[in-house]
Formats: structure tokens, sequence, C-alpha cells
């Protein structure tokens, strides 16, 4: 007994030895380090942990430099960039600068002038004299078809961009689509019209990128509607090119300012007149529409369509010179005012509700216009905005805009101002907040800066994208076919039927 209670307590001394010398060494190590100079910190910092490299624009640009300390490998995790770098193609410059090199070229077919358009990286030149109705020094006379010049500029800044493809979760494909379609639009001659979309996807196969997901991971922004790349036929009289039908184009994803039904077409805002290069600008700008006085219950700013017979916008045309409560712009004999952004936020600003009918498309860029405005926008159809906008606008289009559904305009004998008229003070008001909060989100900051504390509409277009991308790695790694379902069409994403619920809003 005496035996066991003796090898007992000896091993109760070992082990109390033991936590003493463990308490010995933290307590050495600790106050070591308490008393280490600053000149003696670790030899390694976060920019060694994830190495990259500042460029002048100061974008990150990813490395393949490996990493083999386990300690550093611990803190790489801390790398906000992972899952959002984006490797830009270097494209031969006939597909982009040369294009606005040749800017006279660009409208081919029109009476406008792309040039003047393009100067500040695509924004236009700056409004200088606004007569106090815009704020300064972030306004400017900004094309709706420069879409992709601001974007691929934007993108030149962006901070997570990679030299490396290998460490990219999406590529970037800056060819100028829009500019360079607007060139041959007109011409009877198919061939013509298809020929750069060709080139341009037989330089992209080539590339060891392409193979890595045949294309799956790439994305290009285009400035004009998808309808114009998507010619169904080869009949010289048909609309636009076959770019989009072309296999290999297929696999891309494309943005545009208008999206067509097939699933690997999205759509991103128009381009507005607002690019402001700090958050104070555009705080400034939502604090000065929340104050604005609206003399105006509703306005339309537009051309009539007499070749479209029983449209929408003709009834909505009737309706607001009838009426005393709407200020109609007509864009085809005051031609100046709709080109003139202060004309237009001027009165933009002064409205309670901007109408926004389908016209040639189903899309306007005015839609951002009266955002912008503070104007609260009234849809008449789920094309021009709900079934579009998805990484912009509220899910419930019923938070920011008035939805009156004309199915048949021959059916329909629904009074717009009555309607608006009906719709409670409170409801307005919760509306209107929401336009303003949207404000944001839709606007392209100035390429030359970035916004601190908003996500702008560039913003949110990549992050929308490099997640359509990382749900098709998803499909790949759980075995499946990550072409099913990646460019079909969508019959049913432009009905009536699947925006009911708008219809419905007891508080209209």
């Amino acid at each position: 007994m005496e035996n066991a209670i003796a090898g007992r307590c000896s091993h109760q001394l070992w082990l109390v030895f033991l936590i003493l010398s463990v308490l010995c060494f933290v307590l050495f190590h600790f106050d070591y380090s308490t008393m280490m100079p600053a000149d003696n910190e670790l030899p390694f910092s976060l920019d060694q942990i994830n190495p990259v490299v500042i460029s002048e624009n100061q974008t990150h640009l990813a490395t393949n430099q490996s990493v083999t300390d386990e300690s550093v490998g611990e803190e790489s995790d801390a790398d906000t960039c992972l899952g959002r770098y984006v490797y830009v193609h270097n494209l031969p410059s006939r597909f982009n600068y040369n294009l606005l090199k040749n800017c006279q070229s660009l409208t081919r077919g029109t009476n406008s002038n792309m040039c003047p358009y393009l100067a500040n990286l695509g924004l236009g030149t700056e409004i200088e004299n606004s007569q106090g109705v815009l704020s300064n020094q972030s306004w400017f006379s900004t094309n709706q078809f420069s879409l992709e010049v601001i974007f691929h500029n934007k993108m030149k800044r962006y901070e997570c961009l990679t030299n490396d493809s290998s460490l990219a979760s999406a590529i970037f494909v800056p060819y100028y689509a829009g500019l360079d379609i607007s060139q041959y639009l007109w011409s009877p001659n198919i061939s013509v019209r298809d020929s750069p979309g060709k080139d341009l996807l037989n330089w992209l196969v080539e590339r060891p990128e392409w193979k890595k997901m045949w294309g799956r991971d790439h994305f290009l922004v285009a400035g004009r509607i998808s309808w114009d790349f998507r010619r169904q036929t080869d009949d010289a009289s048909d609309w636009g090119t076959k770019f989009r039908f072309l296999p290999e184009s297929q696999n891309m994803t494309m943005l545009s300012v208008e999206s067509s039904s097939w699933k690997n077409d999205f759509a991103i805002p128009y381009p507005t007149n607002f690019h402001p290069f700090k958050d104070s600008q555009v705080l400034e700008w939502q604090s000065s529409v929340r104050t604005q006085d609206r003399s105006y219950l509703f306005t339309f700013a537009g051309a009539p369509r007499p070749d479209l017979s029983n449209s929408v916008r003709g009834v909505v045309i009737e309706q607001c010179r009838s009426s005393k409560a709407c200020k109609f712009i007509n864009c085809s004999s005051d031609g100046n005012k709709c080109d003139n952004p202060v004309n237009l936020m001027k009165v933009f600003r002064s409205s309670v509700y901007c109408l926004q009918p389908p016209g040639d498309s189903y899309t306007r860029r005015s839609i951002f216009d009266s955002i912008l405005a503070g104007c609260i926008p009234v849809f008449f159809h789920p094309g021009t905005a709900y079934a579009q906008y998805l990484w912009h606008l509220p899910g419930n289009g019923t938070e920011y805009s008035v939805y009156i559904p004309v199915k048949d305009v021959k059916n329909w004998n629904g009074s717009v101002e009555k309607i608006l008229l009906g719709i409670s003070k409170d409801k307005e008001l919760a509306m209107r907040e929401e336009v303003i909060g949207l404000i944001p989100s839709i606007v392209y900051a100035d390429p030359r800066s970035r916004l601190e504390t908003f996500e702008d509409a560039f913003d949110l277009a990549v992050k929308g994208v490099l997640e359509r991308i990382e749900s098709v790695r998803c499909v790949i790694r759980e075995g499946k076919d990550p072409s099913v379902g990646f460019a079909e069409g969508d019959d049913y994403k432009y009905t009536f039927s699947e925006w009911q619920e708008y219809e419905k809003d007891p508080l209209l």
C-alpha cells in the first residue's frame, strides 16, 4: 500500500513540476515579446502573406507566388479578394481601342457623332453650367450607348484584378460590342455585320483561359440592348447580328442595358449623367432631391411612335397631354430638351411620378434618370424593369414603383391620373424614399475614383456575375453538365402572369 501511495505522490509531483515548467516558459516568452522593440517585429507582412502588386491605379494584382509557411497560409484567409479576382483579356486593339480612335464611324446610319461622348473615359464632356439644377463636378454629357467604355475603365481600377488567370474567379472580355456593331447595323450585308464577332470568338478560343471552363467563366459588357446581337435568321432585312447565337458566344455571359429572354444575358443600368467621385456628392444629391418641391403629379418625356399602332406609349402621351397635372416633354419636336440633362432633370425633379411605357424595346434610359431625380417610375409592362435589373432593383417592384399592367391597349380604358391620385400620401413618401435610396446602386461612379461606403452599379454588376460563375462551378463540382440551362431561353420572362402579385398591391 505504501508503495502505491508513494508512486501516486511521485506521479503528482512530476505533474506539478511539468505544469510549473510550462507556466514559466509562457511567462518568459510573454514578457520577452512585450519588451521587443518595434523594429524587431516578425519578418513578414500581410502583403507578403498574400502577395500583391500595387499598380499605378492602385489595383491589386495577384501573382502566382507560392506560400509554404503554415502560419503564413493561415493568415492568407484574410485575403478579401478570394473568390473575387478578375482577369482581363488583353484583346487586340481592333476590338476596343481602335474603335475609339475611329469614333466618327461608330454611329453610321444616324445623325449622331459619338466622339464628344467618349471624352473623360466614356463619361462625355463635363456639364459646367447647370443653372443650379445639378451639383458641380459630377455631371457629364453621357451617351446611353457608352456603357462598355465606362465599364472597362472602371474595371481597370477594380480592387481585385489579377495577372494570373489561374487565380481568377471570372474572366472579363473588354470587347466594345455595341460600338463595334454600330458601324454595321444598317449594312445590308449580314456577313459584314457578323464578321467582327466571329473574329473575336476565333481569338478567344485559342487562349488557354478559354479551355479552363470553355468560356463559361467569361463575361463581356454591351452598351446596346441584347436583341441587337440576336438576329435569328440570315435574312438581310432582319435587325442586328447573330453574335449571341454563335456556339462559343453562348458559353459566355453578357451584361447589357437590356437583357433578352435567354438565361446567359443579364441587364445592368443604362449610364446616367451623374458620375460622383466621392460619397459626399451622392449624399448631397440625395438630400437635394429629397427636399425638392414637386409641382407636377406625373411627367412623360419621350417621342411618339406613330409606326407602333395600339401602343401604350400613344395612350400615355394622349392622357398626359389632356391632363393639367402632367408635364409632357416631346422628344421629337423638342429634341434639345430631351438631350439636355439640365432641362430633363429639372422637370423630373419637379414631378412626383415619371411614366415609363415601352418604346422601341422594353427598357428606357429614362427609368434611371427618373430614379436619379427622386421621381417614382410608373411601369406598364414587366419587361421594362421587373424582369430586367435583378441585381440593382428591389425584388418587390411595388417598393419603389407603380405598376399599371396594360396587356391590351384596345381593352384598357383606365386613367393614369386617377390611379396616381388614388395612391395615399404615406405610400408615395415611402416609395420616394426607396427611390432615393436606390440612387447609389444605379449610377456609375467616376472611373477615376472609387466610392468608399456605397456600392455603385459597377460593383453590383461584378458581384452578380461572380455569383453566377460560382454557381456554374458548383454544378461542375457536383458532377453535372454546366451547359444545361446556361444559355436556354425563358419564354415566360416577360409575360404578365409572372408579375401578377404586383397587380394586387392593396396600397395602390
